[in-house]
């Protein structure tokens, strides 16, 4: 029976990939010193609710900067915070959407971690070090992407239907748009991010 049930899933999923496509395409940050730290996304799709990843997703807060700048997440994930330096760090969130948190200061490779519940951004601070800032966006899909210095970006095995493809930057922004997703290959959508 267990094999039968593993059988149904995995074919189940190799179904399911069999008719998705990707999202590929670029943004542009106007007065921006890169076109990098762009989180593209599918907002929600209705009647669809996805279990957050078991593995956590990591920050890590190395040479006083955390890594990476921008963190996109599924809704429900885990993030563990690890200090690779040898000074105290601290995490902070003023704004996070399920309340603010304060996660305390730590040592070197000492690990806390935060599980970020409600779709929004949270800022990351360090109030030991005040030039130090990050942010996690937890979005209710896991089709999402975070765009390269070049501003390229790529969101693989979509399932195929009609979405709405939004973006976020923490200094610009653009327009969502409708994006039609084929059963087989790539569909190309770009961005423009303004001033907000």
């Amino acid at each position: 029976m267990k094999r039968l049930v593993f059988i149904s899933f995995t074919l189940l999923a190799f179904t399911a990939t069999m008719f998705a496509g990707d999202i590929v395409g670029k943004v542009k940050v106007q007065r921006a010193k890169n076109n990098a730290n762009v989180v593209v996304y599918i907002d929600k799709i209705e009647g669809k609710v996805f279990e957050p990843p078991e593995k956590h997703a990591v920050m890590d807060q190395k040479n006083l900067v955390f890594i990476p700048h921008v963190l996109p997440v599924l809704v429900g994930t885990t993030v563990d915070f690890l200090n690779s330096d040898d000074v105290l760090h601290n995490v902070f969130s003023p704004d996070c959407p399920d309340g603010k948190f304060n996660l305390g200061t730590w040592a070197k490779g000492i690990v806390k971690s935060f599980t970020f519940k409600k779709p929004g951004v949270s800022t990351l601070l360090c109030n030991v070090h005040p030039e130090m800032e990050a942010f996690v966006v937890a979005v209710r899909t896991p089709y999402f992407a975070v765009s390269d210095e070049e501003g390229n970006y790529t969101i693989k095995d979509v399932p195929a239907g009609k979405y709405t493809l939004m973006v976020w930057h923490e200094k610009r922004k653009a327009k969502p748009q409708v994006v039609e997703v084929p059963e087989k290959g790539t569909v190309t959508v770009n961005f423009e991010l303004k001033r907000k």
